[in-house]
């Protein structure tokens, strides 16, 4: 691997270097599953609805998405090849542009992480409403907020409490993500009926603004694909596995979303699935009739749903604690209670997410208002990840294999290009709102340099 080359004045500063990548336990397949599992979450259970107010222009926007999303993930492998260390995006940026780069990647992948956990809050609350209406008889339609923020404190209480490696639990809400899903997908297909799907653009504008939205929106289900290359310290030959895990999982992913998607769409007439809170149960109900199918369903959903907030639930207070330990964060994220969690992170996160599921509520469609303001959060790494490939290959700066510059130069150029058009996708409102997010954090960003008194950058190059 290739030296860095000096900034200007000639003096070069490495920051401390990581755990020796590749020394870690998870090879090729675990590598796969980490990403299938932190890619799959529950908003997928009710995506189908969502991208129904769009009209089938949505699937275009999907197979889109997906073009952008392995080129994503072929950068993604690249750069763990050239930077085989933990921080994947955070890692990039720091090391291409600087220590500032690096802090704002961190800031906007925390974002990601506490907005992420409204949408999938949003997602829970219509099946826990469907399933109270199925079983009990209970009509909870009024409470969504309360039923959202339930969801939300019992992920954080069990962290609080110090609950680790939960892995049997996580392994059974996973195969009931999978399992409904995949039966749906494969099995909804023999009863899909034409005069279901809507019209081909259902907006007010043209097509191709609706497949822009419609494509910000199905990104958020493919947010997860650079995990593999945040936890590179752990994955044995990061250099080979990194990129390999990451096309396949996407793959499998994008094979399950597009015939799952279809299959509801298909099988939901299209003015009942835009209004649909349980897309998937009423999919199942009118293949198989009655409402046993769609109670199952939304059994697995609400378990799912669950696993899932608690798994991000514990991200949105590590990634602060990895930062705060790298003085990238205030202090206070660092810092962990005698059970050996860290309480400021879990707590923060939970009540800014509480925050934004009351501001999703309070617009017209709360899960795509959410969605689309954590879509914009998250291609901002995915754009400075893409860039520092391009930064590389364009200036010779990291070792760069002449034989394939071209084909690397095309794929970067490619989720360079699908970062900036997720972006314009998100919409005004999500945009702005973005914006303003990532400008709160440079006053946090001089605060944290003025408590280690300094006055200038530190060189962020990795070795």
């Amino acid at each position: 691997m290739g030296e860095p080359r000096p900034p200007e004045g000639g003096v070069t500063t490495a920051i401390p270097t990581e755990t020796a990548p590749g020394s870690g336990g998870l090879g090729l397949g675990s590598a796969i599953a980490l990403i299938i599992g932190n890619v799959v979450g529950t908003g997928i259970f009710l995506l189908p609805a969502s991208l129904a107010a769009f009209g089938t222009v949505s699937l275009v926007a999907m197979v889109v998405v997906t073009i952008g999303a392995v080129a994503m993930a072929m950068v993604f492998g690249k750069l763990g090849e050239r930077i085989p260390a933990g921080g994947g995006p955070y890692a990039y940026a720091r090391s291409a542009f600087g220590e500032f780069a690096g802090f704002w990647n961190a800031w906007s992948f925390w974002l990601t992480a506490w907005i992420g956990n409204a949408a999938i809050a949003v997602a829970w609350v219509g099946y826990v409403q469907y399933f109270a209406q199925q079983v009990f008889g209970l009509d909870w339609n009024g409470v969504p907020i309360a039923i959202g923020l339930v969801g939300l404190w019992i992920p954080a209480v069990v962290n609080l409490m110090g609950a680790r490696n939960m892995a049997a639990f996580q392994l059974v809400t996973t195969i009931l993500k999978f399992a409904p899903l995949l039966f749906v997908g494969v099995i909804g297909l023999f009863f899909i009926q034409g005069a279901n799907f809507g019209a081909f653009n259902a907006t007010d504008g043209n097509w191709v603004g609706a497949v822009s939205m419609a494509g910000a929106v199905a990104l958020f289900i493919y947010s997860g694909v650079e995990s593999v290359s945040i936890a590179a310290e752990k994955i044995r030959n990061p250099e080979r596995n990194i990129g390999r895990a990451s096309v396949i999982g996407v793959l499998a992913c994008a094979v399950l979303y597009i015939l799952s998607t279809v299959a509801v769409m298909g099988t939901v007439p299209h003015e009942r699935l835009v209004n649909s809170t349980a897309p998937f149960a009423d999919a199942l109900n009118n293949m198989f009739g009655g409402s046993a199918g769609g109670i199952l369903m939304a059994a697995c959903a609400i378990v799912s749903g669950i696993g899932a907030l608690n798994g991000w639930t514990m991200l949105v207070a590590e990634m602060p604690l990895a930062a705060a330990k790298d003085g990238m964060f205030p202090p206070v994220f660092g810092r962990v209670s005698r059970r050996g969690v860290p309480a400021a992170g879990i707590l923060a996160g939970t009540i800014l997410t509480s925050v934004m599921l009351l501001v999703g509520y309070a617009s017209e469609n709360a899960f795509n208002t959410i969605v689309l303001l954590a879509s914009f959060t998250t291609v901002i790494p995915y754009f400075f990840s893409a860039a520092a490939q391009i930064f590389w290959l364009a200036t010779g700066g990291r070792l760069v294999d002449k034989r394939r510059l071209a084909r690397d130069m095309i794929i970067a150029v490619i989720a360079l290009l699908f970062a900036f058009w997720m972006a314009f996708g998100s919409g005004a409102e999500a945009v702005l709102g973005g914006t303003l997010m990532l400008l709160v954090g440079v006053p946090v960003y001089i605060w944290v340099k003025s408590k280690r008194g300094e006055y200038g950058p530190r060189d962020a190059r990795v070795s």
